[in-house]
């Protein structure tokens, strides 16, 4: 009884494995991708770092 149900799988699973089939596509896989990034930094002096810019201008040139 084991021995028929072992031969009765094999017999389903070699007779299944022509179904399945695995291809590779012709034509290469094309992605289109459109990122926008933006970036956007701000700095902000306190106003001791922005009297010693102004009353130093030959350290900090422009």
């Amino acid at each position: 009884m084991k021995k028929n149900a072992i031969i009765m799988a094999g017999l389903a699973a070699s007779a299944l494995g022509g179904c399945i089939q695995v291809k590779a596509p012709d034509k290469p896989i094309e992605i289109n991708l459109n990122v926008k990034v933006q970036q956007e930094v701000v700095v902000r002096l306190q106003r001791d770092a922005q009297d010693l810019i102004q009353n130093n201008p030959e350290l900090f040139p422009q």
